[in-house]
C-alpha cells in the first residue's frame, strides 16, 4: 500500500492550561493587529497648525519617483543650498553629499534597463545637476 504525502505540520508540544493557551494566541494576534492599525494611521501624519492644534497632513504615494526627489533634498541641504527644517539654518556636510550622490549613481546602475524612460530621464538629469553643484561647492 503506498503511502501518502503528507504536508509538513509544526506541533507546539509545550503543556499549557486552557487559560494560558487563550492567552497564547491572544498575544500572538495583538502584534499583528497594532502593525495593521500602524500601517493604516501611517499614511496621515499629524501636524500642528499655527494655533498649535494638531492637523493631519497627506503624504506623496511612495514611488521612484519620489525616492529620488527625496534624495535629491537631501543632497541640497548637506552641499548648504537649502535650508535645514529643523534647525533653519544653512550648513555644509560635502562627504555626506558626496555619498548621497554615490547612492544616486548607484541606483542609476542597478536599475538599468527597469526604469521607465521618464524615469531614466529624470534620474539622469538629476545626477548631472547634482554633480555639477557637488563641484561647483567644492571650489
Amino acid at each position: 500500500m503506498p503511502e501518502e504525502k503528507k504536508d509538513f505540520v509544526v506541533k507546539d508540544r509545550r503543556f499549557f492550561s486552557e487559560e494560558n493557551q487563550d492567552s497564547k494566541e491572544d498575544k500572538e494576534e495583538a502584534p499583528k493587529e497594532e502593525a495593521k492599525t500602524r500601517l493604516s494611521e501611517n499614511k496621515k501624519e499629524p501636524s500642528k497648525n499655527d494655533a498649535g492644534a494638531e492637523t493631519e497632513t497627506q503624504l506623496p504615494e511612495i514611488n521612484f519617483a519620489t525616492f529620488i526627489f527625496s534624495l535629491h533634498s537631501s543632497v541640497l541641504l548637506q552641499i548648504g543650498l537649502i535650508e535645514d527644517p529643523v534647525t533653519g539654518k544653512k550648513t555644509k556636510n560635502l562627504p555626506a553629499a558626496k555619498q548621497t550622490i554615490d547612492i544616486l549613481a548607484m541606483l542609476e546602475e542597478k536599475t538599468r534597463g527597469n526604469l521607465t524612460k521618464e524615469e531614466e530621464g529624470m534620474l539622469k538629469n538629476i545626477l548631472y545637476d547634482l554633480r555639477m553643484t557637488f563641484v561647483r561647492e567644492r571650489e
